[in-house]
This record gives C-alpha cells, structure tokens and sequence, in this order.
C-alpha cells in the first residue's frame, strides 16, 4: 500500500508535445516545496502564480503558473500544487526528477483520487465515476459519470442503507432477550420494509446492463441478405469508406466493427455477412460469424433490398427480433417512387437509401429512442452501476431475500440478523465503507498515473 505520509507527484496531462503540461503535487511538504522553489513569500491558497521555476541548482527551468491549494480544500484533501509548465515533454520530465531530488516520489496510478478517498473527499463510487468522466464515449455517458461523481448512486444508496438499518435496529432489539421473539406484528413491518429495500436494491441492479452499454458502447448489429446495403449503410454512419461495397453479392465475408456517435450515444456497429439461405463454404463461415454477433447484439439494424420481397431470416435471428431493438430498413429508396408501398413488417420500420442519405435523420431519431429504452427510470438522474456495483448489489439482494424468507419462516431472530448485516456489508462496498486493502489496490490500479 502506498505511504500516506509521502508528497506524491506526477504529470496530470497526456505525454507528449502540447501547448501546456501540468504537474501534480500533493503531500504534507507542498509549502515547504512552494517556499524553495519560488521564494519565500507565501503563495495564496487557490490562486494561480506566475514565476520561475527554479532547479536544486539554481536554474530556470520554465517560467510556469502554479496553484497552491491548501488542505483540505483541495483534490486530495491534503495541501496540493499544480504547476502548468510549457508543454515540451523535456520540460515536464525536468521538473519531476527535479522534485524527487527534494525528496517526493512518482505517485502510483490513481493515488491522488485513492488520497481523495481515504481522506473523505468523496465515496468510493464517486472515485470510479473519475474514471468514467474521463473515459466517457457519449453524452449519455458523460452525463451518468457527472451525476455519479456529485453522489447519485451515494444519495440512493444512503436511503436504502438507512432503510436496512431501521430494520436491523428492530430486530436486534430481541436478540438481548433470549426468551423472545419477534411478534406477528412486528414480523409484519419487518416484511414490508425489507420489501421496499428489496425493491430499491432491484432498481439500481437492472441499471447494470445500462451501465455497459454508456461504457463500451451499444452493441449495433447491422444484418440483412447479400447485396441488401449493409456495407453502404455502414460507409454512411461511420463518414468514410470502411467497408468494401460492390454490385458482387456476399463482399463481406467478416464482420466490421467501428464506433460512431449517433446523437447522444455512442454504438458500436457490427457490419456482418449476408444471411444467404444457399451459401458457399466461405460465405456459410462468415454467416456463422454473423449468427454469434446476432446472440449477443443490445440493437438491430435490419437492411432490405427495398424492390425485393422480404427475405426469411434464421430462426435464432428471428427470435431475437423485437419491436423494443430493432428497426428495420428498406433500402435503395431511391430507385423506388415516392409512392411505392412496401413490404408490411411487424416491426418499426423506414425507408432509406444509403446511396444519397435519405431518411437517414429519421434513422438518428429512431436509433436513439431504441437505444433510450435501455435507461431505467430514476427521476432526472442517470444510474448507471459498474460490474462491480452490481456484483455487490447482488449479493445483498440474496442476503435481503433470505431475510425475507426467515421472517415468514419465523426463523430464530440471530440468524435473520447475520443476513441484514451481510446485506449491510456488500452495501457498505459499494460506497467503500468496507476496508478492503485489496480491492482498492485493484480498483485504483486501472487510474491512470496523475489521477
């Protein structure tokens, strides 16, 4: 475990070439540094200074902006420094080995946010929402990381917690007297209660699925029979000639993956082989590809050759098409009238031409109402668990449904008590009310350095 006691730093910026670089300082030797490198007048807490940085030699490093920002009213909590340096990567490296010559040490990845948790600057879901604010894809994304990191999964944890706690204190209340147990009436409020702190739990566990989809993208599969335009559909969204596109049936022999922002998501589209009902070798390889990418899609974009009658699609395709993720696109409109009718499908469906972009505004609209479906209602707040929420959550929801099931049982009241308390205790996880060593080293060691 990294020494708290120590003044940590490391480049807070990308390496490389830019027009600034900052360096991040942060420990209890902040103003005796801030003193011998830039004099000895006292620099004011949160207020940028303009001055030489000077080397153990004397030197002029760069002239810089630094920031003092005192404990705790800072990051960490404890007394910080930022130095915004010119952004030569020579620069940069000068100034850090010149302040592990005065005694600091390269901070570890995501120790200045693993500082800011120890120190009580935030929960430890708010530490993991850094991480998705940085890495955030979509605004979707970047708007879960920012609720996240102001306490909404904290606040909605907190009321169940509280909720669990209540229930708790009623029934310890007995087990100081051994020749009672909890009454009808009691056991009764005790069953309500767990029922509403069952049902909060489920609600933040079925926001998991949401959660993957704001991180990694929302898994777009594009499908359809040869020469339908999938691959000209594909060009289309992404703005650039990604895949091959010939009058030739069955060009795509693989799958194409490329992420594209559409609205305010981010997808991941999966170009795949045409479902031939009579294909050649190779192209029954590439088909069986197509099927596994079908098994695990979040949406479906279903291309028809809009002149040509509905193809039959496999049945493990079909039964994974519903009116909730798919929409179905007749292509090659431009060939047709304005007043041709088209097929009749039992699914949302609209006309396109990927050749000239028609109706491609109205795909944008459709595809973000499908993708907004995933969303689980929490007033105007994004919930959007991680794997790890979400294995926690799960095992307090197991620990709230035995409880559950001991009081209808009327089940001794100790044993009722040690699953409320493991419920409490894969809660308190979550938050990071657990001290767990080794799940923060693992957690803080996916930060990047500077973090």
């Amino acid at each position: 475990m990294p020494r708290s006691t120590d003044t940590i730093a490391a480049l807070a910026t990308p390496v490389g070439t830019s027009a600034i670089a900052v360096v991040r300082v942060s420990g209890p030797d902040c103003v005796a540094l801030a003193k011998a490198i830039f004099g000895s007048t006292p620099l004011p807490p949160r207020t940028a200074r303009h001055g030489d940085y000077r080397d153990l030699q004397g030197r002029i490093v760069d002239d810089v902006l630094v920031t003092f920002f005192q404990g705790p009213r800072s990051y960490t909590g404890e007394d910080a420094l930022e130095i915004s340096t010119h952004g030569n990567p020579y620069i940069a490296q000068s100034i850090l080995s010149d302040l592990l010559l005065r005694g600091c040490r390269i901070a570890e990845a995501g120790e200045f946010t693993r500082r800011a948790f120890l120190g009580g600057r935030m929960d430890l879901s708010q530490a993991e929402a850094v991480m998705d604010l940085i890495h955030a894809r979509s605004e979707r994304a970047l708007a879960a990381a920012n609720q996240q990191l102001r306490g909404s999964l904290g606040r909605h944890l907190g009321e169940l917690t509280e909720g669990l706690l209540l229930v708790l204190a009623r029934v310890e209340a007995y087990i100081d007297f051994p020749d009672e147990d909890l009454p009808d009436e009691d056991r009764r409020v005790v069953v309500k209660e767990l029922d509403s702190v069952l049902h909060g739990t489920s609600r933040l566990l079925a926001t998991h699925h949401y959660g993957e989809l704001l991180r990694d993208g929302i898994k777009t599969v594009i499908i359809g029979e040869p020469n339908a335009g999938k691959s000209s559909l594909l060009n289309r969204l992404v703005g650039r000639d990604r895949a091959l596109v010939s009058p030739e049936p069955g060009t795509t022999r693989d799958f194409i993956e490329e992420r594209i922002i559409l609205g305010p998501h981010c997808l991941r589209l999966i170009d795949t082989a045409g479902l031939n009902p009579a294909p050649a070798a190779l192209e029954k390889l590439g088909m069986d590809k197509t099927l596994e990418r079908a098994a695990e899609a979040d949406l479906f974009l279903w291309v028809l050759d809009a002149a040509r009658p509905c193809p039959v699609l496999p049945a493990e395709v079909v039964s994974r098409l519903t009116p909730e993720n798919t929409l179905v696109l007749f292509n090659k409109a431009d060939l047709l009238g304005e007043s041709t009718p088209l097929p009749s499908v039992s699914l949302p469906a609209l006309r396109i031409s990927a050749l000239t972009g028609e109706g491609f505004s109205g795909l944008a609209d459709h595809v973000v109402r499908l993708a907004d479906s995933f969303r689980h209602d929490h007033g105007d707040e994004i919930i959007a668990i991680n794997a790890r929420h979400a294995d926690a959550l799960r095992r307090a929801r197991e620990c709230l449904e035995a409880a559950r099931q001991k009081v209808t049982t009327s089940a001794p009241t100790e044993l009722l008590a040690s699953d409320l308390r493991g419920a409490l205790d894969a809660f308190g996880e979550i938050a990071g009310k657990i001290d767990n060593e080794r799940m923060l080293d693992h957690l803080f060691a996916t930060f990047c350095i500077g973090k």
